[in-house]
């Protein structure tokens, strides 16, 4: 926990409540990286980093648990979630099904002015200065999100609580944190591009198959990272 308590921590947004703005600092610096993987969280440490009493305190954690960001472990209290490789493959497995879907039925439902929007994502995601630079992807959220637009324009109730709510942040973590190798940000942002073609020529067969495609090879991707980083054998 010592690294996240180092961070600057930003101040409340107006009207914002002491447990909205521990939640969302915490939330950023764990989809971050900031508090690595696997970290054990310290209430104490963390009251007194953001200057709260552990009743606030303990409402953002819940939030945060609820996002799967946060695990409770039994006799060592709340740790910052650290899957496996095979429970990673599987989050990416449930996204290739889901988002795929979603991605089809965007085709199919998105208005003329939300494909433009998404258009526009992508013209805000090709000036970043870090993907300018070959650092990494964009890594706004919600309406800055590529993904989450997408979903959103699916108009399925169902696949919108699951990958822009229950879903959302822990997939979004893995994205940021494995989205720096050699050349993957740009053959995301073309494999967006194809995607964004396929829902406006409203074909959404092709849509949901090249969909699936670019989250399979992020997937891989993760892997092959994960594979290079760790002992042969490890877990990571």
């Amino acid at each position: 926990m010592n690294k996240a308590l180092t961070l600057p921590i930003e101040a409340a947004a107006e009207g914002e409540t002491l447990s909205d703005h521990a939640f969302r600092q915490l939330q950023s610096a764990i989809v971050r990286g900031d508090i690595a993987p696997g970290s054990k969280i310290s209430e104490p440490e963390l009251a007194r980093a953001y200057g709260i009493s552990r009743g606030p305190l303990r409402e953002a954690l819940h939030r945060l648990e609820g996002q799967k960001l946060l695990v409770r472990v039994p006799h060592a209290g709340a740790r910052v979630v650290s899957l496996s490789l095979q429970e990673l493959s599987e989050l990416y497995e449930i996204r290739e099904a889901l988002e795929g879907s979603a991605c089809r039925l965007a085709a199919e439902r998105m208005r003329p002015g939300q494909i433009q929007d998404l258009r526009d994502v992508l013209q805000a995601h090709e000036r970043d200065e870090a993907f300018q630079a070959g650092r990494g992807y964009y890594q706004q959220e919600g309406d800055y999100d590529f993904h989450y637009r997408i979903v959103q324009g699916s108009g399925n109730g169902m696949l919108i609580r699951l990958l822009c709510d229950e879903l959302y942040q822990l997939a979004r973590m893995y994205r940021i944190q494995y989205s720096t190798s050699p050349n993957r940000p740009r053959q995301a942002f073309a494999e967006h591009h194809r995607i964004l073609d396929a829902i406006a020529e409203r074909d959404g067969e092709l849509a949901e198959m090249l969909m699936r495609r670019h989250i399979r090879a992020s997937r891989l991707n993760i892997e092959r990272q994960i594979a290079g980083a760790s002992p042969a054998g490890s877990e990571p």
